[in-house]
């Protein structure tokens, strides 16, 4: 992995998330007129930039796979912490926002992240290429949640609608709890080089010798800031949602889409770190973010809302719509294709790209 070194203390790596923080406390629940949600953007593109560096310089510290971790849990925690927040303050007619974020979360981690990973990690050479192993386990994890969790729920008839009943409920959880469990002990202790990067030749490539990782001060100030940047990115996301859905209504979209542009936000730091590890060659690192991060996402996120659930008035609808159940199959078929070979050309990532894009546009317009 490319070193990152440690930033001054006063560099903008660690004013960024301080300033963030101070900008959510200012903002949290006020009505911001126009110039206030500009600055407040900047600031949260500048937090987002922050935690990408302090993510990488854990990851850096710890290696892999175990780097690849800590932005993608990180991040779902956080997730998670918002997705309750906001149900608890919406009432009844949040019932389908954990749904709708998870499944946000899924195609963007499992298309946009793994395509654009795939595109850049082929652009220099003839293919991008990866261990098959580790990627087609974690893809096969995320299909099972995904199914386990998002289909299941609008064809069981213990209760109307597309939901489980509480005893369906804690099933999914347990499972998805046990699933990501089994999955975490796989990737870093019984076969954890299945998740390392490999060259040309499906040789494990050697970490670079020459580059020192930073200190434990160094990493431990890191993984402080990242939290501090993380949580700031998804409350200035909170803070600028009214003017996104003011947005999303004057151009005619659903009120769901507003889900799909706070997902796409929260998910920036991930995307960033992943490109800029595909960009160093180190496809494996960006695979295991992409699909670590779905996985997260399904694997603690339900968990959490089924126990929230016993507090959270009005239904929990889990269950996809027939569109969206299409787009997750198609997902995991070509996501498979596109696992087995251990390699992949700039193809299969512009179709994983197309794929997201198809999930976009729908949201906007259903």
């Amino acid at each position: 992995m490319t070193s990152r070194k440690s930033s001054p203390w006063f560099g903008w790596t660690t004013l960024a998330p301080l300033i963030a923080i101070v900008a959510l406390v200012l903002t949290w629940g006020r009505a911001l007129a126009t110039v206030p949600v500009v600055v407040v953007a900047v600031v949260l593109a500048a937090a987002v930039l922050a935690a990408v560096h302090h993510a990488e310089v854990v990851a850096h510290r710890v290696g892999e796979p175990f780097g690849s971790l800590v932005l993608a849990v990180a991040v779902t925690v956080i997730e998670v912490a918002l997705i309750i927040t906001l149900m608890i303050s919406g009432g009844p007619k949040t019932g389908s926002l954990a749904r709708d974020t998870v499944f946000a979360a899924v195609m963007i981690t499992c298309n946009g992240i793994l395509g654009l990973s795939l595109l850049v990690g082929a652009w220099r050479s003839p293919v991008a290429v990866f261990n098959a192993e580790g990627t087609g386990s974690a893809l096969g994890t995320v299909a099972a949640l995904a199914t386990l969790c998002l289909v299941l729920p609008s064809f069981t008839a213990a209760r109307p609608g597309p939901e489980f009943s509480p005893a369906q409920l804690s099933f999914a959880a347990l499972a998805s709890l046990v699933l990501y469990g089994m999955f975490v002990l796989t990737q870093t202790v019984r076969h954890r080089d299945f998740f390392l990067p490999v060259d040309h030749e499906g040789e494990v490539l050697e970490e670079e010798e020459h580059v020192a990782p930073p200190t434990t001060r160094a990493a431990l100030t890191s993984l402080a800031l990242l939290l501090v940047a993380l949580v700031a990115v998804v409350g200035l996301a909170k803070v600028e949602s009214p003017a996104i859905e003011r947005s999303v209504a004057a151009l005619g979209f659903p009120q769901s889409f507003v889900g799909v542009v706070i997902a796409l936000l929260v998910l920036l730091p991930e995307t960033i770190a992943a490109t800029n590890a595909a960009r160093r060659g180190r496809v494996q690192v960006s695979l295991n973010l992409a699909l670590g991060s779905g996985m997260a996402s399904i694997g603690l996120t339900i968990p959490a809302i089924a126990v929230a659930s016993i507090w959270l008035s009005g239904p929990l609808e889990l269950g996809l719509d027939p569109t969206q159940i299409v787009l997750l199959v198609i997902t995991g078929v070509v996501g498979v294709l596109t696992v087995v070979p251990g390699r992949a050309t700039r193809l299969q990532g512009g179709v994983h790209l197309v794929l997201l894009a198809a999930f976009v546009f729908l949201a906007a317009r259903p």
